[in-house]
């Protein structure tokens, strides 16, 4: 256990999941998903004021990052696997209902549980990620974000972006957090922690799939969401357009968006403060 946080794993189905767990055994159960490139340690900011708070947190290396398992298949980080592994874990420990967070991919992951397991979720927040389901529509609008979206492209290339994103220890991708971030969101001691998770056997290619996967791989329509939806979103993201938070809301019966302006895609590290006070409001349950 390191600062309240206890580690372990969790066996699913031809997969086993690293998990930090948090907070009270009795508190609201609240699963946070990280995105690309971080893992479970891309929620530091958040953990101690939300289980301050009275939350339960569970918060995994999604499949493929870190700890966790890593499937060699594409076909294995499609976003019903995705949802599923979500849906699994909380069988693992007993819960029915949950809060569900997420930021970037961990966002897109959270989005489809509610889309499709909308029994399960009790309350829906996303950081900085688009609903799957209007993402294409929105680019066919908006050729800017399709620029924006160039990388995707290029994450669909055999080994190469591999190879390129793990040289010189992970220059580039060091960089390229630093770069998307304002000065000092990202200190050297903790890129030497993202820089030991990428480094994991298999890891980089793993989390190189799930943008494989996300092109390639059929989805089905999306239906709209019943949850209580939140949307934070930070409005100098430098890879995805605000518009596309305001599209989301579309498919929610019942959202809302809370902007920071000055935030960058890296919201709830630049904004941990505001953030974390947004998220317990919208999470804690009504005494």
């Amino acid at each position: 256990m390191t600062d309240g946080i206890a580690f372990g794993f969790v066996d699913l189905p031809g997969l086993r999941l690293h998990l930090a767990e948090a907070g009270p055994i009795e508190g609201a159960p609240t699963i946070l998903l990280h995105g690309f490139p971080e893992f479970w340690f891309g929620w530091r900011h958040q953990i101690g004021p939300l289980v301050a708070g009275g939350l339960r947190l569970l918060i995994s290396d999604q499949r493929g990052y870190n700890l966790s398992g890593k499937p060699e298949a594409v076909e294995a980080y499609h976003l019903d696997r995705l949802a599923a592994d979500v849906v699994g874990l909380a069988d693992a420990r007993g819960i029915g209902r949950f809060r569900l967070v997420g930021h970037d991919w961990g966002g897109l992951v959270a989005w489809w549980i509610a889309s499709f397991h909308p029994d399960r979720v009790e309350r829906l927040a996303i950081l900085n990620a688009p609903h799957p389901g209007i993402a294409g529509a929105y680019m066919l609008r908006h050729p800017g974000q399709w620029l924006r979206s160039a990388y995707v492209a290029l994450f669909q290339i055999p080994r190469w972006p591999e190879a390129w994103l793990l040289a010189d220890d992970c220059a580039a991708l060091r960089e390229t957090l630093v770069a998307t971030g304002r000065r000092g969101t990202f200190r050297e001691a903790e890129l030497d922690r993202y820089t030991a998770a990428w480094n994991e056997p298999g890891a980089m290619t793993a989390m190189l799939n799930w943008y494989r996967a996300l092109v390639r791989l059929p989805r089905h329509p999306s239906p709209p969401i019943q949850a209580p939806t939140l949307v934070i979103w930070g409005r100098r993201d430098h890879a995805l357009q605000s518009g596309l938070a305001e599209a989301s809301l579309d498919l929610c019966a019942d959202g809302r968006i809370l902007w920071f302006a000055e935030a960058t895609h890296w919201v709830q590290h630049e904004e941990a403060d505001g953030v974390n006070a947004a998220l317990l409001d919208f999470l804690r349950p009504v005494p």
